[in-house]
């Protein structure tokens, strides 16, 4: 290990504007140095809690003179950058010949706010931000508890980005903490700056459309994962924290749902599938019906659809294609946008555009009702990484059914199957609790029971206390 040495900390900060090395001396003439980075640290602390009590003491030592700050001894020189660039001050003893740290993080972080991505009518309003420590107190705020462990790690050899594990104890099932902790460790890579650049080195299949990971900014959200028998992953400098094990049917389920009756949230969520169905399927139907099968439509349809048809030049395939293409630019274009022309740009564009389209005879109008429905549908999934995923499928399904007609979208809905069968989570079955079948979760499957019928935790977790009732887990 390389020794600590004035010249070569110099060496290292040359060029560096922000670094800042100044030269004290204490009222009995022991002489410090401190060098920080006046960007990294907190300014008005440091004036406050070092440099006047270690110039006005009378101590011989740096410890004995800073009885209120938390001094770490430093032994190498890489250690010493490593705390330099986490925000803290180096200070040297003269005397003694030894360096020490002083942690003076700067807390630079935004206020805590509703979530934008995840917005709900009822219920806790405060998301997650890019500092990590308010993040952890966020989740501990709504599970007190000591069993709530927190294990951290580093990751990037560039950005050195800060990722805390987090479980209950006792509860979770070890083999997810077990394997969460290996893929953790074994992550190689120079720079990670999002959560979900971490999940693309966990996750078991990165190739697939599909999220393995469940990314939300909502404490709320975590806290309740966690309390089930998940694990959840905050990553330092991001407001998204990751949740796992997942299945896909979490990724259709919203915090809203436990807040709304049982019985409304129990119709919400098989719309949402349905949505999602329709999104994938209801483009594709409408060509394999009117280029294969357009004899199983009944004739008072098929007259609207070949009157609309009629003076159309382009096939149903290239219809659909060149009005998909031009609903994703909108729906891309209005998010890149201020809010408030954003807004503008979705309702009178896609007016505008659909009526130009249907009066210049590039497309039909059926075809215009049925994009906009599958639009919509879209909008009804709560994970937004899913929303993209129905794209790509639906360009899938178009093409299948371009060729092969129905067949070809039965034959795509059974890939999908098959696909969406052999993924995990952690290693955990992806369709569960449908595949492997665990009829107790059910409950809050399709529907969403009462509350009072959901006293286990999920069975496919396979938590070590499977009660959420203190009277069956004593």
């Amino acid at each position: 290990m390389t020794t600590i040495s004035l010249e070569a900390l110099k060496q290292r900060l040359a060029l560096m504007e922000d670094a800042v090395i100044i030269d004290r001396e204490t009222a009995d003439g022991l002489r410090l140095t401190f060098i920080y980075l006046e960007t990294l640290i907190d300014q008005e602390r440091l004036n406050e809690s070092i440099p006047v009590p270690l110039v006005r003491s009378f101590q011989s030592s740096v410890e004995k003179s800073l009885t209120t700050a938390q001094i770490t001894r430093l032994s190498n020189l890489e250690q010493s950058f490593q705390y330099l660039m986490k925000g803290s001050v180096l200070v040297h003893d003269s005397s003694s010949g030894r360096w020490h740290t002083i942690m003076l993080p700067n807390s630079l972080s935004r206020t805590i706010e509703t979530s934008e991505t995840e917005t709900i009518m009822f219920g806790p309003k405060d998301s997650f931000s890019e500092l990590l420590e308010q993040n952890i107190l966020l989740i501990r705020r709504r599970l007190p508890l000591t069993a709530l462990k927190t294990e951290r790690y580093s990751v990037g050899s560039l950005t050195q980005t800060t990722v805390v594990l987090m479980y209950i104890d006792g509860l979770i099932n070890p083999e997810f903490v077990t394997v969460a902790k290996k893929k953790l460790s074994s992550i190689d890579f120079d720079m990670f700056l999002d959560s979900s650049h971490v999940a693309a080195f966990m996750e078991d299949h990165y190739h697939s459309i599909f999220p393995q990971y469940l990314q939300t900014d909502r404490p709320d959200s975590c806290s309740y994962a966690l309390g089930i028998g998940k694990l959840v992953i905050l990553v330092n400098n991001t407001p998204f924290a990751l949740i796992a094990p997942i299945t896909l049917f979490h990724l259709f389920q919203s915090p809203e749902d436990y807040i709304n009756r049982w019985l409304v949230a129990s119709f919400l969520r098989p719309l949402r599938y349905l949505s999602f169905l329709l999104s994938i399927t209801l483009i594709p139907l409408y060509v394999a019906l009117t280029t294969h099968h357009y004899q199983m439509l009944p004739l008072q349809i098929l007259y609207v659809i070949i009157e609309s048809r009629s003076k159309l030049p382009l096939s149903p395939f290239w219809e659909a294609f060149i009005i998909l293409i031009t609903l994703e630019i909108m729906k891309e274009a209005s998010l890149r946008m201020p809010t408030k022309t954003s807004q503008n740009l979705g309702v009178i564009g896609g007016i505008v555009i659909g009526q130009a389209a249907v009066a210049a005879g590039f497309a039909s109008k059926v075809l215009i009702v049925l994009a906009g429905i599958s639009a919509i549908s879209t909008f009804l999934v709560p994970n937004y990484l899913v929303t993209k995923s129905s794209l790509l499928l639906q360009f899938i399904f178009l093409i299948l059914a371009t060729y092969l007609g129905v067949p070809g979208i039965l034959l795509g809905l059974v890939g999908l199957l098959a696909h969406l069968n052999g993924l995990t989570s952690l290693n955990q079955p992806y369709l569960a609790p449908v595949s492997p079948f665990y009829w107790r979760d059910w409950v809050d499957l399709f529907v969403r029971g009462p509350l009072h019928a959901m006293r286990n935790r999920p069975e496919a977790l396979r938590p070590l206390n499977k009660y959420r009732i203190r009277r069956r887990s004593k």
